[in-house]
This record gives structure tokens, sequence and C-alpha cells, in this order.
């Protein structure tokens, strides 16, 4: 997961709004958001199926990479919410690094105490790559850095996490959280097509404004969008999740080619227990 922006009690209607994007290289085997089924073992072409119902067997919902076996974002039927961005490190990456994406799972398959997960997270953070999570539930979410081994607890507010420190000033982090603001505050009756509108924006920054992280600058230029298209690398999904005041919850994940052209789409709605 590569870029986040997260709306706490801005909406009138929906106390929690996270609208991601997903960027990855595309020949990385990736399986579509489904509940997992235990300590189910990745099976490369099984499907999800729109609509599934969380029983006890089946209790997190994400993407799964069937590579690592780990997930970039997540939620289980008790309310509790996962979302991981790399930090963005050239030259600092080791291959031999425990993979993050088990950070997610390993939180909403456990459903641990806030500060026991966090606690976890410190004393571990050096076994992993950089990145950044997003832990909690509706009550109270915080942001995990491993590279300055720093807790943020988020507030009501507008927030955009993506390869660098939260609310980091890159233009596209900046462009997403003011159109997130805005919408919140236009219309009660909100409309999930404008959230894949954002997440779907591909203006990349201009050259001047363009952040500095250590890659080519041909690179800065082609990862300075919200949606990142390539033959390569690019945005992979686009997921808009939702949660109302009756602890409704609403998840849409939408998969995309290397052109950017959708190729799926997947659909759960359930209440929180």
């Amino acid at each position: 997961m590569c870029i986040l922006f997260i709306a706490i009690k801005q909406h009138p209607l929906y106390p929690l709004i996270i609208a991601a994007n997903r960027d990855e290289f595309h020949k990385r085997p990736t399986q579509a958001a489904h509940f997992w089924e235990g300590d189910e073992k990745p099976l490369a072409g099984k499907e999800s199926i729109a609509g599934e119902k969380p029983s006890d067997e089946k209790k997190l919902l994400a993407g799964k990479d069937l590579t690592a076996g780990g997930t970039w974002m997540g939620i289980n039927n008790a309310g509790s919410i996962a979302a991981l961005t790399n930090i963005r490190a050239p030259g600092k990456e080791r291959p031999n690094a425990v993979t993050r994406g088990e950070l997610v799972a390993n939180f909403l398959k456990q459903n641990v105490d806030h500060s026991e997960y966090l606690k976890k997270l410190e004393d571990s953070h050096l076994q992993y790559n950089g990145y950044n999570l997003l832990f909690g539930d509706l009550k109270k979410l915080q942001v995990y850095n491993s590279f300055e081994n720093t807790v943020d607890e988020l507030t009501d507010g507008v927030y955009g996490l993506s390869n660098a420190n939260l609310n980091s000033p890159w233009p596209k982090l900046d462009m997403g959280r003011s159109a997130l603001a805005k919408y919140c505050k236009s219309t009660e009756a909100l409309d999930h097509e404008h959230l894949f509108e954002l997440l779907g924006n591909n203006l990349p920054a201009n050259d001047d404004e363009l952040p500095n992280t250590g890659i080519p600058v041909e690179w800065e230029k082609k990862l300075s969008s919200i949606f990142i298209t390539s033959e390569e690398y690019g945005t992979r999904s686009s997921t808009v999740l939702l949660i109302d005041e009756q602890q409704q919850a609403y998840w849409e994940e939408r998969s995309f080619s290397s052109t950017g052209e959708i190729t799926n789409t997947v659909v759960h709605k359930f209440a929180i227990s």
C-alpha cells in the first residue's frame, strides 16, 4: 500500500472514511480482497467472493500478496483496521528482512490490545524494512513509523500517508487531503465514486515540487501522482472503506491492469460485531 487518505469524523454520516491505493510491481501475484479462512495459505488463482459474510472462521477481510503471504490493508468483523505503506529509502532496503505485510495480518488476526501491539512494533521494528502502519479501530487509530520508532494518534481531521511521514508535504498528499476534506464538507449523501475519482487522479507534480527521496528524477516524477501508471510498476488496486454511525462497514476494491483499466471489482458490506 502506497497512499492512504483518512477522514475521521468529518462527514455527518460516516465517522471513518479511508481511501487507499496499493502500488506494486505488476508481476507480483495478488489475490483480491476476501475473508480469510483461519491461517489459510495463499492459493494462486483462488478468487474472492463478493458479498461473503464473516463468520467464526472468516474474520479478516483483505487482499493477499501471494509471494510473501501478507497484506497491505484489511479490516476484521470486530472493526479493527490496519494498513501499511512502505517508507521510501533507497540503499537501506534489506532483501532478508521480514515481510512487512504480516504486520497488518497479525494485528487483525490476533485482535490484540492497541498498546500491546504498539509495544510489539517498537520491539521488532529493526527486523523490517521501513514502514508506516495505520492500526486501530473507530475509537482510536494510530500511525506507527518504524524509521523514527514513533507513533501518532489520529484525532478528528483529514490525513494523508504515503512513503514518508504522516502528512508529509508532498503534492499528491496535499492534493488528496484537500479534495477529501472539501468533499466531506460539501455533501451529506456520500457517493463512493467521488472517492475513486480522488484515487484515480494521475496528475504528476510539477518538477519544482518533486520530493527528493533519493531515486532518479524520472521515477520521482512517475511516482508523484496519486494514481500511478507504468508498464512494470503502478497502482494495482484502489480501496474505499466506509464505516457509518450504525457500525456498518462498506468495502469496495477495484483492481487495475498496467494501463490503468479496471480488471476486477469486489464489494463487501457487513455489520461490525
